[in-house]
């Protein structure tokens, strides 16, 4: 059963070949924002933080399962997913620049927030239309009170917070600043791989049989 990750995240790779998988990786071709925009006028509301990771990950799973289905040889799942960070009533995304980086690390430090994480699995397979099954997982992360300006440089200067969803990682770097994670960790990481192995067997694949 082959596995073909729709993100070119490190992250999220990572987290699969930790789990005993070694997917294939194709990148979306998906504009988040247009999506995101056009969801959000049909309804007539703005997205909550899980509608939103949701919405992104379906986009960015069904154009690489799509893609795969026409090619007619591809037999397995393709898994797409999508994170926000919730802090205080806002939703954050990357930061990209490193004075939005250090803004968000100044208003987190001594606080908690909650990291969403929406998961789009398609079963893909000849002659059949991909299937899709789908969920949100949410954890709720701490971080240390007594961060000191000069550590927020430095982790911010290290270029690490600014491309990954809520400006910081668990699994590297900025795991020392991080007291307390409830909920899968995994989620924090980028995916929740219970959920995607939970959603597997929604679409009559045993998570075991993903195993390289």
């Amino acid at each position: 059963m082959r596995v073909c990750l729709a993100s070119t995240s490190p992250a999220r790779l990572m987290l699969l070949r930790q789990a005993g998988i070694e997917p294939l990786t194709m990148s979306p071709d998906v504009d988040e924002d247009a999506v995101a925009a056009r969801i959000a006028a049909e309804r007539g509301v703005e997205l909550s933080p899980e509608e939103l990771v949701l919405v992104l990950a379906r986009a960015k799973a069904a154009d690489v399962a799509h893609r795969l289905a026409g090619q007619g040889d591809f037999d397995g799942l393709v898994i797409g997913g999508d994170s926000m960070f919730a802090l205080g009533g806002r939703v954050y995304g990357k930061p990209y620049t490193p004075e939005e980086a250090t803004r968000r690390w100044h208003e987190m430090r001594g606080a908690t927030g909650i990291l969403h994480s929406g998961h789009s699995v398609f079963r893909v397979a000849p002659g059949i239309d991909p299937v899709e099954a789908t969920a949100v997982a949410a954890a709720s992360v701490s971080f240390a009170d007594d961060i000191d300006d000069a550590e927020i440089a430095a982790y911010v200067a290290s270029e690490e917070p600014l491309l990954v969803a809520g400006a910081f990682t668990v699994d590297s770097l900025g795991g020392a600043f991080i007291t307390r994670v409830d909920g899968d960790p995994s989620t924090v990481v980028g995916m929740s791989l219970s959920t995607v192995r939970r959603l597997a067997a929604e679409l009559g694949v045993r998570w075991t049989d993903l195993w390289s």
